[in-house]
């Protein structure tokens, strides 16, 4: 697809994600409660995996009606780097991110929007909890676990699609509750960027040091490790 065309693509997908994911734990929430269970009990983050694993699901196939449109930035920074997306390059990149942001901007501001004010104190988007350089870490490290996953997963995990996305969805819940003392988290830059422009904080160095630069890292790292490991070329031993 053409850059453009694949910019206003990713721009519409992200702002559609950020809209429909921000509301997952208020929708866990409101179900567990709706079934007599406590939120962050077991059957309550199973509700939430489940929930995800639907949004995922969701977003995929709208991604391809809009023909192969991306809604993170650190996982196709990830692709690129273990050469899987062929069709991307630096120049790409450089114009579909900046999209990617501007419609993470756009889904949380129409969010903002339409969601009742009595669910807003849930609705604060990834923030920094702990000092520069340990969120910054914190964020690359979660990251670079979430793009390994995401590797091995989709394509040495199973077969069955359900499947592959709801060990995904368990691990990014797994990763947002270990990183929710430290950077929100959000391993999606994007998603971040969209929060911190309607708390007005996008234009600062925390949010490009924590969420763009060392995300970019962790995934690159991600996708290194995983060619290393999974994909190098197998030589044959000489009879």
């Amino acid at each position: 697809m053409g850059v453009i065309r694949g910019a206003i693509g990713d721009a519409t997908l992200t702002s559609i994600w950020v809209f429909i994911i921000s509301t997952l734990r208020i929708v866990a929430t409101e179900v567990a409660l709706l079934l007599g269970l406590q939120p962050f009990s077991l059957l309550g983050l199973f509700i939430t995996t489940i929930l995800n694993t639907l949004y995922v699901i969701i977003i995929s196939f709208l991604g391809r009606v809009l023909g192969g449109a991306s809604f993170n930035p650190s996982t196709s920074v990830s692709f690129y780097t273990a050469g899987l997306r062929p069709d991307s390059s630096l120049a790409s990149m450089a114009v579909r991110f900046p999209a990617q942001a501007a419609g993470g901007a756009v889904g949380a501001k129409a969010l903002l929007m339409v969601v009742p004010p009595h669910y807003k104190d849930m609705l604060k988007g990834p923030f920094l909890k702990v000092d520069l350089h340990t969120g910054a870490v914190a964020e690359g490290v979660l990251t670079f676990s979430h793009n390994l996953a995401v590797l091995f997963v989709m394509l040495r995990g199973p077969k069955n699609p359900f499947l592959k996305v709801y060990l995904l969805s368990v691990t990014t819940v797994a990763l947002a509750i270990s990183g929710a003392a430290f950077t929100g988290p959000a391993m999606n830059p994007a998603n971040a960027f969209g929060w911190a422009f309607v708390n007005n904080k996008h234009n600062t160095w925390e949010q490009f040091y924590v969420y763009w630069i060392c995300p970019f890292v962790g995934a690159s790292l991600a996708a290194s490790i995983y060619r290393f490991v999974f994909m190098s070329p197998i030589k044959q031993k000489k009879a």
